[in-house]
């Protein structure tokens, strides 16, 4: 326990777009060294789910069973995407924890930063443009303005595709 409260604690944010494993593979390759001296963190954020489409479907409020089968696929995904990217870091000889939470990526990956003091914050960009930004936001940047350490965010080449 000592030898974790002297190593540095980073964390990789992650969904389903291949931007974010991109990151985490990119993290391993570039900053190998220093990750695997670090207390690495696997993070992903599931985004509130939109009942919306649902209760249109059942003629009003939809039943409770319905949300409820809704909310547990979406963190066995959850569960499966972390797994994937543990054992992606595994392969690698990196020890990585994994968490995961429910609420707006934005908010939640910048609560578990301050919450972990973690020490660098590592994600992927979509590379949208200005426009898509505006209309959608972007979770990168707003991590880059509010989180409390320093950010890393990294872009997949066009050339990777």
């Amino acid at each position: 326990m000592e030898e974790n409260k002297m190593k540095k604690k980073v964390m990789v944010a992650i969904d389903e777009s291949e931007y974010s494993h991109w990151a985490l593979q990119w993290a391993l390759e570039n900053l190998g060294h220093t990750i695997s001296a670090s207390q690495l963190f696997i993070f992903n954020a599931q985004p509130l789910p939109n009942f919306a489409y649902l209760s249109g479907s059942t003629y009003g409020a939809p039943p409770v069973d319905l949300i409820n089968t809704v909310q547990e696929n979406q963190k066995k995904l959850a569960l499966a995407l972390l797994e994937k990217a543990k054992g992606i870091c595994a392969n690698r000889g990196v020890n990585a924890e994994t968490m995961t939470e429910v609420g707006d990526p934005k908010e939640k990956i910048c609560e578990a930063v301050e919450k972990l003091n973690i020490e660098l914050l590592i994600l992927g960009s979509h590379g949208r443009g200005a426009i898509q930004r505006a209309f959608l936001g972007s979770v990168s940047n707003h991590c880059v303005h509010n989180a409390k350490c320093p950010v890393l965010v990294v872009r997949k080449p066009d050339w990777k595709d």
